[in-house]
């Protein structure tokens, strides 16, 4: 019997890892959820299935990141797919953005990539011996575009994008592929809470499509970089954002 391909996603307890994990189960994957969340981790986990495996770990630790590599390597001996996207968001005014918030922003959305990345290089180097082996990191378009209130949050994710690139430069010669997706506004449980009507007006106005995405959209373009169907596509970033980078600043206005 043949063995199964294993997925790595980092932030899968909710939102966008989550979707993503269930889309690689779909196609017969083994995956390897990790959060910083236990609670939530494996209630995930058992909605999920038996092919779902539960690591809780702080991406920004090398320590963890450490112990998280030989456990994952125990249980499965290989790695075909490790999606970055454990992330924290931080918004408000540069001025009132103090060292410790930058810091706890990097630490997750820049420290956790390149640590996950780096740990797990020996995994994905021998998955690609075998066939497919792929890095996807999670940016987002804050990290293509500037906006208010973004400071750390759009500078961390505008880093994730170059590093994806020294990756993809790099770990190319051992056979993976590293690429990006950038998603624009997403209808995900902290969208819901924070957006008030007027924003999620306003973003529909800035949105060529209209409309906010869905997980279950961001995740596909996450499994499809994932897959053999991109085999020679690396060094991207992929925008799923509705057509809203495209727009730039958009002028709603003479578009009614």
């Amino acid at each position: 019997m043949a063995r199964k391909e294993v997925a790595v996603v980092t932030g899968g307890a909710r939102g966008i890892g989550l979707a993503t994990a269930r889309r690689f189960l779909n196609q017969g994957m083994q995956v390897a959820l990790v959060d910083i969340d236990g609670s939530e981790l494996r209630k995930a986990a058992t909605a999920c299935g038996d092919d779902a495996f539960v690591f809780e770990a702080d991406v920004s630790d090398p320590h963890q990141v450490e112990k998280l590599a030989t456990d994952i390597d125990r249980q499965f001996g290989c790695c075909n797919a490790l999606v970055n996207n454990a992330g924290v968001a931080d918004f408000g005014p540069i001025a009132d953005t103090t060292f410790e918030r930058w810091r706890r922003v990097m630490a997750t959305n820049l420290d956790g990539v390149f640590l996950m990345s780096q740990a797990m290089t020996p995994l994905l180097a021998r998955s690609a011996k075998d066939g497919t082996a792929a890095i996807v990191n999670i940016a987002s378009i804050s990290g293509l575009r500037a906006s208010t209130l973004r400071v750390a949050y759009g500078t961390s994710k505008a880093a994730v994008i170059q590093l994806t690139l020294q990756q993809a430069a790099e770990l190319g010669e051992l056979g993976i592929r590293a690429n990006c997706v950038a998603p624009g506004p997403v209808d995900t449980k902290l969208a819901l809470a924070v957006h008030t009507p007027e924003i999620r007006s306003a973003y529909h106005d800035a949105i060529a499509l209209n409309r906010y995405g869905s997980e279950d959209e961001i995740a596909s373009a996450i499994c499809f970089l994932c897959s053999n169907e991109a085999s020679f596509i690396t060094g991207q970033t992929l925008a799923a954002d509705g057509g809203f980078e495209a727009i730039g600043i958009g002028l709603p206005a003479l578009r009614r």
